[in-house]
């Protein structure tokens, strides 16, 4: 087609401004999903280190395998069962950092009771002399 053979309207010709040949400019609309609600968290970085530790009742992994299906659920969309799987890894962790605390602490209180009562009873204990591990087997005696 050539331009000479082309009929502008008398308000529009090439090179000026068309107001008349230009329609109104619409609106994009882009959906963002739940813009209010924040994702539900993974906490799959405290699922593994409560992996990596004591792990008691295998605890830590039972919250790392509830803390991968919830970033699956939230990279699928289904911010639902996401919340349920990221609620569910919360409490696994809670419960094997709870027992990943209190086993170290429970060893060290037995190890200063058993040394307080040791070094109460009569005379000190002798750890390395020949008397040493009879009065350790006295204590388990009834």
């Amino acid at each position: 087609m050539d331009n000479h053979s082309y009929n502008f309207p008398s308000d529009c010709t090439p090179l000026t401004n068309c107001k008349s040949a230009r329609k109104p400019a619409g609106s994009t609309v882009v959906n963002m999903g739940n813009s209010g609600k924040n994702p539900p968290r993974d906490y799959l970085v405290w699922s593994l280190c409560n992996t990596l530790y004591v792990n008691f009742c295998c605890l830590g992994f039972m919250a790392l395998v509830y803390s991968i299906k919830a970033r699956d659920q939230k990279t699928q969309g289904n911010l639902q069962l996401a919340q349920e799987c990221s609620d569910k890894a919360k409490w696994y962790n809670i419960l094997a950092a709870g027992w990943n605390l209190l086993i170290p602490l429970l060893a060290v209180v037995l190890l200063v009771l058993l040394l307080v009562h040791l070094g109460s009873s009569q005379g000190s204990f002798d750890f390395f002399g020949e008397d040493g591990f009879q009065n350790f087997m006295k204590l388990f005696s009834w």
